[in-house]
């Protein structure tokens, strides 16, 4: 069994890809499980569960173009993220289903978990939400 942990926590080692629990830096609840890939160098997320609260319909409402009206499970909302040097991602954008809203994105990973900065602009005119393995 022990063995059987170090080599999935080896594989997880240096590599932002797998299932994440986001939790919302306002109230510290979990808010989604999401599943990010590495496809080609370029990471990608997809919300795989969400943690109902009060007001959610579960379709993004106020989502623009191609995601609006959308089933929130399921849908791919971080895109484009390139690597920008051991254990950085950035240069791709994040979708907040809330508020409908696309911002920049740059991904960090500290051990097990993922710091997710969300911005206009520059990276300083952002929050950063922490997801865990």
């Amino acid at each position: 069994m022990a063995f059987a942990l170090s080599c999935l926590s080896s594989a997880y080692a240096g590599s932002a890809s797998g299932t994440w629990t986001t939790i919302d830096d306002k109230t510290g609840q979990k808010r989604a499980v999401v599943s990010v890939s590495d496809s080609g160098g370029t990471l990608s997320g997809v919300i795989s569960k969400v943690y109902p609260q009060p007001g959610d319909t579960g379709v993004c409402i106020k989502c623009p173009g191609a995601f609006k009206g959308k089933k929130i499970q399921g849908l791919r909302f971080l895109w484009g993220l390139k690597s920008e040097g051991p254990n950085q991602w950035g240069g791709g954008y994040i979708l907040d289903p809330k508020s409908g809203k696309i911002y920049r994105a740059k991904v960090t990973l500290e051990g097990n978990k993922l710091l997710v900065r969300g911005y206009v602009g520059m990276s300083l005119l952002g929050r950063t939400q922490t997801w865990v393995r």
